[in-house]
């Protein structure tokens, strides 16, 4: 199987794993965020899913579920400004970077849903090209639940903001690691 074939690093018992992913990369206009989300090991959830795919209600619980579950996670942005300077790609690529630095916890890995990522200092990567759509009850496998759960927590954050006019679910500060 294709998509199993770039997961099979990922799959290693006892591995600090970070999924990455971003919201409002599609968008014309405002900022673009990225989460950074380091899940237990044996974590699962039934309603992790693609998050276009979910109310912004389910969104909003399964946010609460992955923030009080995580060991550690992180939400960060790139202005429009950067945006402009870099370009949505890797504007993008910044975000999660960003957000990767305010982890409470250096990962082993890094698994980034999408099909480009600049290494983070010195931390492996895998990319995998839609990894939130290929998560679901009916197909859970436990690596990219990571990237769906940042998507969650990056899209509620981004509607927060563009919304509201301010991120009011960001990274806690002092958010310390769960062991």
């Amino acid at each position: 199987m294709k998509l199993m074939e770039p997961l099979l690093y990922c799959l290693e018992a006892g591995r600090v794993e970070a999924g990455c992913d971003e919201a409002g990369r599609g968008c014309l206009a405002g900022p673009v965020f990225a989460a950074a989300v380091i899940l237990p090991e044996h974590f699962r959830h039934e309603g992790l899913t693609d998050s276009k795919q979910l109310t912004g209600k389910q969104r909003d619980e399964l946010r609460e579920v992955i923030e009080r579950e995580a060991l550690c996670y992180a939400v960060a942005m790139c202005t429009p400004e950067e945006i402009d300077e870099l370009n949505i790609l890797w504007a993008s690529v910044r975000a999660m970077h960003k957000a990767l630095s305010r982890l409470s916890l250096l990962p082993d890995h890094i698994l980034v849903d999408g099909n480009r990522f600049k290494p983070y200092e010195s931390t492996p990567h895998t990319c995998v090209v839609r990894a939130t759509r290929n998560t679901s009850p009916s197909r859970p496998l436990r690596s990219l639940q990571r990237p769906t759960a940042t998507s969650t927590c990056a899209r509620c954050t981004r509607n927060t903001r563009c919304t509201t006019g301010k991120a009011t679910k960001g990274t806690p500060p002092g958010r310390t690691a769960k062991r």
